[in-house]
């Protein structure tokens, strides 16, 4: 009989402790961030975002996910800013209504990694464009992510420059996040394109190194879009202002160029020196 009686209280306790959760949760001030998996996957924001919640008390929740997934997010209205790498796009973004502005941020730059041994020749040559040519002449493999991100489109732009349409059993379009994508790669001895933020923070290299790099069509620019509350009235538009304004600004871009590993920058602050505007 006694346990009978517990039960109540027990029961009570159970209630009480998910009322407080669900009070700590609703009391909890966030944006949600729809941003890519190379800021992710790079350990980034690990970096960033406890700078920015210590500084305004809002918590910053990731989205990660391709480049034109997050557009599509954005689309819905289902993030408060987003975090993305593909300048066309965003400025597609912002002229159709979807955000206020865009904002430079940061940049590095993609790299063409390969197996050690170099089955293209792609080592030495002259251009990006050279580099794919040879590894389609020579139908060696390449893993593709093959998921509408930044990297991929970035991808699809560099060969159509180099006038390849890429087919065949030699080319993988995976569906997948760079990392993973990385992963498969290695394990395929695959050409693969990245971004270096990923590339360095990635330990599964196996037999895979930097085989090209520095062209200029490479170049990597990050760009920060806050959603427009005109167009969706429920976004979090204050917070997601400041967390744009300290993003661009002094403390955010000092917190960015203080990211290494191994000594290696993964990225570059866009607008050193500029002032913060969080109050």
């Amino acid at each position: 009989m006694r346990c009978f009686r517990r039960l109540p209280s027990i029961a009570a306790l159970i209630l009480l402790v998910a009322a407080t959760s669900a009070q700590v949760t609703a009391d909890t001030t966030f944006i949600t961030l729809a941003s890519t998996t190379s800021t992710d996957q790079s350990g980034l924001f690990r970096h960033l975002t406890p700078k920015f919640t210590e500084r305004t008390g809002i918590e910053v929740r990731v989205v990660a996910v391709g480049t034109g997934q997050a557009f599509a997010i954005g689309r819905r209205g289902d993030a408060d800013a987003l975090l993305v790498h593909h300048r066309a796009g965003e400025d597609e973004f912002v002229a159709a209504g979807y955000g206020t502005e865009r904002r430079d941020v940061m940049y590095n730059d993609f790299v063409l990694v390969g197996p050690r041994s170099d089955p293209a020749g792609v080592t030495g040559t002259q251009s990006i464009q050279d580099a794919l040519a040879r590894i389609a002449e020579s139908e060696s493999a390449f893993a593709s992510r093959g998921d509408d991100s930044g990297t991929h489109r970035k991808e699809l732009q560099l060969w159509a420059m180099a006038d390849i349409a890429p087919a065949g059993r030699w080319y993988r379009q995976l569906g997948s996040g760079m990392g993973p994508t990385l992963n498969t790669a290695a394990a395929m001895d695959a050409y693969v394109l990245t971004d270096r933020g990923t590339w360095l923070s990635f330990g599964n290299r196996q037999n895979l190194i930097i085989v090209f790099e520095g062209d200029e069509s490479l170049f990597n620019p990050y760009g920060s879009i806050p959603l427009n509350p005109e167009r969706f009235e429920w976004v979090k538009a204050d917070l997601a202002q400041q967390w744009h304004e300290w993003l661009v600004g002094e403390e955010g871009q000092a917190a960015i160029a203080e990211y290494h590993i191994d000594g290696e920058p993964l990225f570059f602050p866009m607008n050193t020196g500029a002032p913060s505007r969080v109050e």
